[in-house]
């Protein structure tokens, strides 16, 4: 029972709101712990947000230091991105990783949830098991529907469509949030999902609250300035 109420004062945090992914790879300006945390500041403090997603033990643990009540979904990832990353799972692929971000603090563990090799002789079921017995919550980031229902199948608390577009057999899809994903989850199961990717206007955000997303991830349109730059200079090409 601890576990379900924990659960479900974390969900209802959630539910109805925007949470901001807050990362930055090594190589960039902004990965600077002390970056981080001046922009944590400005999202939580003056910008009213309540929930973050981010990346690494260094940074969960200052923001929940910093921030208790803020609800974290904590992920791992490589500190370079491979380039064939669209083949690859690298979004917390281990027990191992759940448990690093789980002892840095985070409410949430997000991981690959796709049905890929993990290249460990884990599985999905694996990391949702270990993540239950923490007593946290267990998200799967999936690139489609089959991957969300076997998410679901396997326990799952959440399912976010953090992977749409990003794995090679959805690389085709349009450069826009997958709606249509969402609306297929909402309708066949009975899970908290997220919409996640591409979303850079309010507008799109709105209209993944009216088909039933329970929440919305924005992540670049937010905090990566050298992205938001590039398309206003883009306008000018």
């Amino acid at each position: 029972m601890v576990y379900n109420y924990f659960m479900d004062k974390i969900l209802n945090k959630l539910k109805n709101n925007i949470i901001v992914s807050l990362q930055a790879m090594p190589d960039e300006p902004l990965y600077d712990e002390n970056c981080i945390i001046a922009m944590a500041k400005s999202i939580v403090e003056l910008g009213g947000a309540t929930a973050l997603r981010l990346a690494g033990e260094r940074d969960i643990k200052n923001i929940k230091k910093l921030f208790p009540n803020v609800v974290v979904i904590g992920i791992t990832k490589p500190e370079k991105i491979p380039t064939n990353y669209k083949e690859l799972v690298y979004i917390t692929p281990s027990v191992k990783d759940c448990k690093k971000i789980i002892d840095a603090g985070a409410d949430i563990i997000a991981f690959d949830g796709t049905t890929r090799d993990r290249g460990n002789n884990e599985t999905v079921k694996d990391l949702i098991d270990f993540i239950h017995s923490q007593n946290k919550i267990a998200m799967a980031d999936i690139a489609d529907f089959a991957q969300a229902q076997n998410a679901f199948n396997l326990g799952a608390d959440i399912v976010s469509t953090t992977l749409s577009g990003y794995t090679k057999e959805t690389q085709n899809k349009p450069n826009t949030p997958d709606f249509e994903l969402v609306k297929e989850i909402k309708e066949k199961l009975d899970i908290f999902t997220i919409l996640e990717g591409k979303i850079w206007e309010q507008k799109e955000a709105q209209t993944a609250f009216e088909i039933g997303a329970d929440s919305v991830v924005i992540g670049s349109a937010i905090t990566r300035p050298q992205l938001i730059t590039k398309r206003f200079l883009e306008v000018i090409k």
